[in-house]
């Protein structure tokens, strides 16, 4: 039986979207000494959906994060004053079933919205029989595989071009860039991940569930797909012998989540943590190629490949 201590938030992004939803009257600062403001303004539910946003919209999109940097995404808030402003946004991007707040400001707005859904065929989440997850019944982790986010950025490309067809050929041109270095980061990890010694990566919650679909490993997550799903006593004593039975020298912590059940686990275990990040956030100075290249060295550490 789970116990959930849902991770809420009053996001402060009142401001941000303020200023992108008076872009079309001023300047941005986005934008070159002297060029045209943006002429779309976009509101992300999250961090990976506005990667892809300011890569394909370049100088004509200001894109904007309704999650703070630093929050773990599942279970953010709006504030009323947040979702008065989402509507004077020209689109939403956002991942069904994944944050409900996001999906309610859309409904209360009538905000034209893309969902992620719509154009990648999402996995359905893996559920323990012994846990409730309200998450839904699908797995919105897609980009964590490079070649389904690469997929997506030519969505996203099509749509803004439908809303502002006089930038479409820069949004197809970008969107096919970036869709071309994620698909080269996807060859990275193909290649990097080819030849382990271990195959099973023991992870903080499910969210690895594409990665590892995408280069032939397996997913054993410590909570579901919801982050703070308290895991069981019977699954912590399943994975204690999935680690013994594998041989698995690394159960995988989470930058936003508390790793004091992974770090039990693993002393348990007689085995070593280490991060690997789901990138729903970054800190200053990353990206998503810089995180994902990251967790590709931790992956071939723990999983000791050639």
């Amino acid at each position: 039986m789970k116990t959930t201590s849902p991770l809420t938030l009053t996001v402060s992004a009142v401001s941000a979207l303020a200023l992108a939803a008076c872009s079309t009257s001023g300047t941005s600062t986005d934008s070159p000494a002297g060029g045209d403001a943006p002429t779309l303004t976009v509101a992300t539910a999250f961090y990976p959906l506005q990667f892809v946003a300011e890569a394909v919209g370049g100088d004509h999109v200001a894109a904007t994060s309704l999650t703070p940097p630093g929050v773990e995404p599942h279970g953010v808030e709006l504030s009323p004053a947040t979702v008065r402003e989402l509507s004077n946004t020209d689109l939403v991007l956002f991942i069904d079933e994944f944050q409900p707040a996001v999906e309610d400001a859309i409904e209360a707005t009538g905000v034209t919205a893309l969902d992620a859904a719509e154009v990648i065929a999402l996995d359905s989440a893996e559920e323990h029989a012994d846990e409730e997850d309200d998450h839904g019944s699908t797995d919105p982790h897609f980009w964590l595989d490079p070649a389904l986010l690469a997929d997506y950025a030519i969505a996203v490309g099509d749509r803004f071009a439908s809303l502002d067809p006089t930038n479409a050929a820069d949004y197809a041109a970008n969107a096919s860039a970036l869709a071309d270095e994620l698909r080269d980061l996807d060859e990275q990890f193909t290649a990097g991940l080819a030849t382990c010694e271990h195959r099973v990566i023991i992870t903080a919650h499910e969210a690895f569930g594409y990665l590892a679909h995408a280069y032939d490993l397996e997913q054993v997550g410590i909570a579901g797909v919801e982050p703070d799903t308290e895991p069981s006593p019977a699954r912590l004593r399943e994975i204690h012998g999935i680690i013994a039975e594998t041989g698995a020298t690394t159960v995988f912590t989470e930058e936003l989540v508390s790793p004091k059940v992974a770090e039990a686990l693993a002393q348990d275990s007689g085995v070593v943590t280490a991060v690997l990040d789901p990138i729903a956030s970054v800190g200053d100075g990353d990206d998503y190629r810089g995180v994902m290249l990251r967790n590709l060295d931790a992956l071939r550490t723990a999983l000791a490949c050639e």
